[in-house]
């Protein structure tokens, strides 16, 4: 009776060993099995979890604005004063809701080239007015006339032509003429061909971005979704040096398996540049765990914190010897027109840059920008990318619409925030596909190891004490 629950014990001891073993090894297995499944869904190619939502995105994207409305027009004007803007919006657009086009695979480089078509559709009911709204802004082709015809003999010409059109230094304008484009009556009088229509986004309907190459990650997974060349309708070979480099994706999706010591490098056309984002917090959405990576101060310092931003400097005087920060310099993409970029309300910007202008109150929570990356697929689960669109405006003693001015400014026009959320539906099969799986092979490998070491420990424990009392 004795040997056979000695034997009894014994079994069960080496029963919960093999559990405990086979868990163990069911560990590194498992994360096998999940790589391999996860490398072979995140590459760009036919049939792939990755390649359906690259082609068109399921998520709602949505580009809200907020309109500077100026409202001392006059006195900036006549007497240089500070500019007093009034915030107005949010005046919400759907955007990238069209699928990619012009799809090519390249099975020799493992490239995949496309074309991204804008498109953009109001949303009424996410506005707090029409497209018809009017607003006190900055006449765009007034400004930026001293900026693309410097010689004094030219600009007196300018001037002739814009008293002739009854143009100043602002206009009233509505919110769809402001974006999206209208007829300058200024540049309707130059004698000459030039595009007469002007927009801070036109041309943007019925058109495309790109063509982009991008890496499909057949070869390579680390390598899945980066960009390899792009060719838009914004040359990028303006830039001197490494500046015309684009590295990163479109920041739509990452490789996958994300570290949170990682910099994760993206693209963006409207900004003609790449940038960065860093490790910010853990987040759960929708039940998904989450790494929010979100945009630093550095990315809009000066060339002295950060030289990557050198060729954002254009020039010594303005900049203070490039120490001024917070606004980037991207006319020589932009047709050379005086555009400078920012965060909204020149969050993280040099004081003297919002010197000149009253009525902003800049705070992080509303106007930096992130990305919320599920880590192991390396998906872009929620973003919000927040700029601000300003002009410099400079005296012009030519120009009577700004020889009033006795200082320089960056006006701004709007600001806007591009946001994305992945939606219940998707969530659930996200849930369901990926990290519901991949917790429950967890759980059972836990489960396997713990249930066998306890079974182990147990039975060795009442072998032990048995053998104890025989002895006695």
């Amino acid at each position: 009776m004795g040997c056979d629950r000695n034997c009894g014990l014994i079994a069960g001891a080496v029963i919960g060993a093999v559990l405990a073993v086979f868990g163990g090894i069911l560990m590194p297995v498992g994360d096998m099995l999940i790589e391999k499944k996860i490398k072979k869904e995140t590459v760009l190619e036919e049939g792939t979890l990755a390649f359906k939502n690259w082609v068109k995105t399921g998520t709602k994207v949505y580009r809200q604005f907020w309109i500077f409305d100026v409202q001392n027009p006059e006195d900036v004007a006549v007497n240089s004063s500070k500019i007093k803007v009034k915030q107005r919006g949010p005046y919400t657009y759907r955007v990238r809701y069209l699928a990619k086009e012009n799809i090519t695979h390249d099975s020799e480089t493992h490239t995949v080239s496309f074309l991204q078509p804008n498109g953009a559709i109001f949303e009424p009911s996410l506005s707090v007015g029409t497209e018809n709204d009017t607003f006190t802004v900055l006449n765009l082709a007034v400004a930026a006339a001293p900026h693309l015809y410097p010689n004094v003999f030219i600009q007196g010409v300018l001037n002739s032509l814009i008293k002739k059109s009854k143009s100043s230094m602002f206009q009233k304008r509505t919110l769809k003429e402001l974006l999206w484009g209208y007829k300058d009556p200024f540049l309707s009088l130059v004698p000459y061909p030039i595009t007469t229509t002007v927009g801070v986004f036109y041309p943007y309907n019925n058109t495309a971005d790109g063509v982009y190459k991008v890496f499909s990650g057949k070869d390579n997974i680390s390598k899945v979704a980066i960009i390899d060349t792009y060719k838009g309708k914004k040359n990028l070979s303006y830039w001197p040096s490494y500046c015309d480099m684009i590295n990163g994706t479109d920041a739509a999706s990452f490789p996958p398996f994300i570290e949170k010591t990682q910099v994760l490098q993206f693209f963006s056309s409207d900004i003609c540049r790449s940038i960065y984002a860093v490790f910010g917090a853990e987040i759960n959405l929708k039940g998904i765990p989450v790494y929010r990576f979100i945009l630093p101060s550095l990315a809009f310092a000066s060339p002295l914190r950060n030289p990557d931003n050198h060729c954002f400097c254009t020039e010594k005087i303005i900049s203070k010897n490039c120490t001024s920060y917070g606004v980037l310099d991207i006319g020589k993409c932009k047709d050379g027109k005086p555009v400078y970029i920012s965060l909204p309300h020149f969050l993280y910007a040099s004081p003297e840059i919002s010197q000149p202008i009253e009525g902003l109150s800049p705070n992080e929570e509303e106007h930096s920008t992130y990305l919320d990356v599920e880590p192991i697929t390396g998906f872009t689960l929620r973003f919000a990318k927040r700029l601000q669109i300003n002009i410099l405006v400079k005296p012009a003693r030519k120009i009577e619409a700004l020889k009033g001015l006795k200082q320089n400014y960056f006006v701004p026009i709007l600001w806007l925030n591009e946001t994305g959320t992945i939606g219940d539906e998707k969530a659930e099969m996200f849930r369901s596909q990926v990290t519901g799986k991949i917790n429950l092979l967890g759980l059972v490998e836990i489960t396997l190891l713990s249930v066998g070491v306890v079974m182990f420990i147990v039975f060795m424990i009442s072998y032990c004490a048995c053998r104890s009392k025989r002895v006695n």
